[in-house]
């Protein structure tokens, strides 16, 4: 993508309404823009990247089993009168009426919508064990919305849904996901951290937040050092044998702060005890027969029917990149990690109009595209300086730099975002390396 062509209204200053630092950057890189309290347009930058978070998303969610499919945003208030959630969930819910005064809600959750789908379709229990999963657009109506992505009203959700014929077998639904989870934020660079978390509307009686360790964090959080540089159990993870996976993380403390306890928390060594704040990035739940029970979610087994039990599994997908933000920026701006970035490369001309200059450019811009590397080729005909300053702020992992000094001598410099590092080398040699990266 050329620069000149593309669509990316930087801010020289930071917005006063932004407390934080993921706000402030998101709205001077132009990836996103205010529309209503809480309520956001996703413009180019923003969107490039959200799209590569979802990816990831999905295909952690595909390798752990779970099958995609897509839910409305609307759904019936006779629902949620059914599980009993209609009234109890509060101001959160949107509640609308159609043309024809049918009661609506506009989904901040979709629990009772797959229940239904699964009960209007699945009968025996040698279906089982489903996992679904979709990712979709949800709205709470925060009662003040702030942060940016962070807390909004609108934002984009990857919500997994379980069917199990028993407590056993939905523990270890439980626990494919606790792995998948803790696979799909290794990927985007996070050490997240699965804390027992309160169960809150969603109920049930076992629950883990993920939370991602920042001074930003909204809710203090106690946990075990070890956990926080506990690698991720991979993508060769048996996935039918994970009590390990689960036991060796939650067999050392780790609470939010709703769930903390003080006289635990004093068993842990004293240098390994962690008091931080925390965002959370994802939060799963095994609830039994909370949901199946009251709307009739059954299947035939060997000795009659079978009420299921069930588990919910939720990753704030939008919420991700405000939160990979917050863990991964310094004073010049945004430092993607590489699996995120909304481009792999930036091209900085530093003398746009020289015809040396211009043709190594596009010599580069061509060979990488056609390598299928996500290419910012930075022709526009502003002094080197804003360039870099730009470049930095929107925190594309690697700069390729050519300018007429060094092209003299057959060479350009590159320089990568996350350590600042920069070297000159021969102009092919680094063609040839970036295009086979």
């Amino acid at each position: 993508m050329r620069l000149s062509r593309f669509f990316l209204p930087l801010l020289k200053e930071n917005p006063a309404e932004a407390q934080i630092v993921s706000h402030r950057l998101m709205l001077r890189t132009g990836m996103i823009r205010q529309e209503a309290a809480g309520i956001y347009a996703w413009l180019p930058l923003g969107l490039r990247v959200l799209k590569k978070i979802e990816k990831i998303v999905e295909e952690e969610m595909v390798r752990a089993g779970a099958i995609q499919l897509l839910m409305p945003t609307l759904q019936l208030a006779d629902l949620w009168r059914e599980s009993g959630r209609y009234e109890d969930y509060g101001q959160e819910m949107l509640r609308i009426k159609d043309r024809h005064e049918r009661e609506m809600l506009y989904g901040p959750t979709n629990e009772e919508m797959v229940t239904e789908i699964f009960r209007g379709t699945v009968r025996s229990y040698k279906d089982l064990p489903l996992n679904l999963f979709h990712i979709q657009w949800k709205f709470r109506d925060e009662q003040r919305p702030r942060f940016g992505v962070m807390r909004g009203r609108e934002f984009l959700m990857k919500d997994a849904y379980s069917f199990d014929v028993d407590e056993a077998a939905a523990r270890k639904s439980y626990n494919r996901m606790f792995a998948a989870y803790l696979n799909l934020f290794s990927r985007m660079g996070l050490k997240a951290v699965p804390m027992r978390a309160d169960t809150g509307p969603i109920g049930g009686d076992l629950s883990h937040e993920f939370i991602i360790l920042a001074d930003t964090g909204e809710s203090a959080v106690f946990c075990h050092k070890d956990l926080v540089d506990m690698p991720a159990p991979g993508p060769d993870v048996d996935w039918d044998n994970l009590e390990g996976v689960f036991e060796a993380r939650t067999s050392l403390y780790a609470a939010t702060e709703e769930m903390h306890d003080e006289a635990a928390f004093a068993q842990v060594p004293a240098d390994k005890q962690l008091s931080a704040r925390g965002i959370e990035v994802g939060h799963i739940f095994y609830f039994g027969e909370k949901y199946s029970k009251p709307m009739k979610a059954v299947v035939n087994g060997p000795d009659g029917e079978i009420t299921v039990h069930m588990g919910s599994y939720g990753v704030g997908v939008s919420r991700l990149l405000g939160a990979i933000i917050e863990a991964s920026h310094d004073e010049a701006g945004i430092i993607w990690p590489e699996s995120v970035a909304p481009f792999d490369v930036a091209i900085v001309n530093l003398r746009q109009g020289d015809e040396a200059c211009d043709a190594a450019c596009e010599k580069a811009y061509k060979a990488l595209t056609a390598a299928g590397r996500d290419v910012l080729y930075h022709d526009t005909d502003e002094r080197a300086g804003a360039k870099f300053a730009a470049m930095d702020l929107i925190g594309i992992p690697v700069q390729l730099i050519i300018g007429p000094k060094g092209l003299a001598d057959g060479n350009v410099e590159i320089k990568h975002r996350a350590t600042g590092e920069r070297h000159t080398a021969a102009f092919d040699d680094v063609l040839n390396q970036l295009t086979k990266a």
